[in-house]
């Protein structure tokens, strides 16, 4: 047996090759690699080992070599990606306005630099801990991310020893995670659903349930037409670690990402997540996402607002039609535990996003980047303009299939004939490859934006209950199948230990602050 190591290809063992084969595997390596913005150098003006340092302080390094050791340079002394030295004026400020989701190359971006505020930067040995297990997969992963409360810390402390949870982890992994020792949890996005099964059952056959007895093809069918499109793999040990990995479909995650048609993997990717394998498309479509949570928010928010209420909206939108939540299955703290422990890292996803917005700005003078950016005691002052039209034009922008709901639900409330509803449809299509126009708001959009506040939010808020609600649903009895009974009983346990604790915290704070304004008065 022969192994091709490769970032693209997930160093994909294929036997038998011939040699026809192996020479076109090794050409499209070459071509995938050379295409990339690193091998061009063309990051920034300046020395292309500097910008290559950069590039892997604050993206990790993963579009180019997701494998590779060059972890010493990721740094986290290093400035942040909103400062000075990165370039967002290159940006175009009418970048998603008729986006290309069609790239295949990150020179095809707008910028050089476009997307840096994906990337959180984070201890270089944990990093190079998650390559490594990345690596131990043969079949082809093309777009990889860490997330959760294993990888950015929703909590002060921990009582569990990471002995008891992973069998040998690496020294990395024990250190970053203070001796809490949480499960990893990983999303890989692959371009051909049933290939990569097949590959993966041939050497992990451990980590499927009794489904993947039968075959590649059902399982691919499972995880594509069932729930939000995403195939878990629970509580499976790799390189020592216990981790989760959920596969999903490239198309299904752009289409997610930039339509909001289940806002399953859209919402996880608004909060901080470490990507250790990029992809252009995903990228472009991620940023989509990201201003389109922005923008969501904005509906959401009066005139005046912090930075805390602005990133605890868009951390909570995903949840709000969660059955998790409405059930003693999660931590009922969680939105705000994310907030107070990742600020920092919301400032880095959202702060470049927010500046190249025009409608919404920070009110209160900021220090240098470098020095606010990293301070999570700093909670700013922003506000936004609340012109009718401006706000319209937010909502004419939000994703396709998100807006679409929210249309129909103003429909209802403003009681429009549906001949002339379907016509306002057709004019704001944006589907129609023969119109490049603009996305304004209509009448109809400023009628929406300028609805009383609290009646655009209770609109706003049940677009995206039926938005998630279902697909939510569907993955969590999907999840029974796909995991096995032994696995699925072992994950309800966990989180509903972690809505206890979630619930006892919260009866000492508020026992905390009674006491506290007792001794007050």
């Amino acid at each position: 047996m022969q192994t091709i190591g490769c970032p693209y290809i997930g160093g994909l063992v294929l036997p038998h090759l011939s040699r026809s084969l192996l020479l076109a595997r090794v050409g499209w390596q070459y071509r995938l690699s050379s295409a990339h913005p690193l091998n061009q150098r063309s990051l920034s003006s300046g020395n292309p080992g500097n910008n290559l340092k950069n590039c892997d302080r604050s993206n990790g390094g993963s579009p180019s070599s997701p494998g590779s050791s060059n972890s010493s340079t990721d740094s986290t002394t290093s400035s942040s990606p909103t400062s000075s030295s990165t370039p967002q004026s290159s940006i175009p400020s009418d970048w998603d306005e008729n986006p290309d989701l069609n790239i295949s190359t990150f020179s095809q971006l707008p910028s050089s630099t476009f997307g840096y505020n994906q990337h959180m930067i984070i201890n270089s040995e944990f990093k190079e801990a998650l390559r490594q297990i990345l690596w131990q997969f043969r079949a082809p992963i093309r777009y990889a991310f860490a997330y959760g409360s294993g990888v950015f810390p929703q909590t002060a402390s921990g009582s569990k020893s990471a002995s008891t949870v992973h069998s040998h982890p690496s020294p990395a992994i024990s250190t970053m995670q203070g001796g809490k020792g949480k499960m990893i949890d990983f999303i890989f996005g692959v371009s051909y659903t049933q290939h990569w099964h097949s590959l993966n059952l041939q050497q992990h056959r451990d980590h499927y349930s009794a489904i993947g007895s039968l075959g590649s093809s059902f399982v691919s069918r499972v995880q594509d037409n069932y729930g939000a499109g995403v195939y878990f793999n629970p509580y499976v040990t790799v390189n020592g670690t216990l981790i989760k990995y959920g596969v999903v479909n490239l198309d299904t995650l752009c289409r997610d990402l930039s339509e909001w048609d289940t806002l399953y993997l859209a919402g996880r990717l608004q909060k901080p997540v470490k990507i250790l394998r990029d992809d252009p498309r995903v990228r472009l479509a991620n940023q989509i996402n990201l201003i389109s949570a922005v923008r969501t928010a904005l509906l959401l928010l009066p005139s005046k607002f912090t930075e805390q209420e602005l990133y605890g909206t868009i951390a909570g939108l995903s949840y709000l039609g969660d059955p998790r939540m409405a059930l003693p299955a999660e931590n009922p703290n969680k939105v705000a535990n994310i907030i107070q422990y990742q600020l920092p890292n919301f400032r880095r996803l959202y702060a470049p996003l927010i500046d190249n917005l025009p409608n919404v700005a920070f009110h209160d003078p900021r220090p240098k980047p470098s020095e606010w950016m990293d301070d999570p005691d700093t909670n700013a002052t922003l506000t936004q303009d609340m012109d009718p039209k401006k706000r319209g034009n937010m909502v004419r922008r939000l994703p396709r299939s998100f807006r679409s709901k929210l249309y129909f639900r103003y429909q209802s409330k403003f009681q429009i004939p549906q001949l002339e509803f379907d016509k306002m449809l057709e004019e704001s299509d944006d589907q129609d490859p023969t119109r490049v126009k603009k996305p304004q708001g209509s009448a109809f959009d400023q009628r929406v934006a300028n609805d009383r506040l609290e009646d655009l939010r209770g609109e706003v808020r049940k677009a995206i209950k039926s938005t998630v609600q279902w697909p939510s649903v569907t993955q969590s009895l999907k999840s029974i199948v796909t995991t096995g009974i032994v696995k699925s009983i072992r994950y309800a346990r966990e989180k509903m230990e972690k809505y206890r604790e979630g619930q006892k915290k919260e009866k000492e704070d508020r026992s905390r602050s009674s006491g506290a304004r007792s001794k007050s008065t």
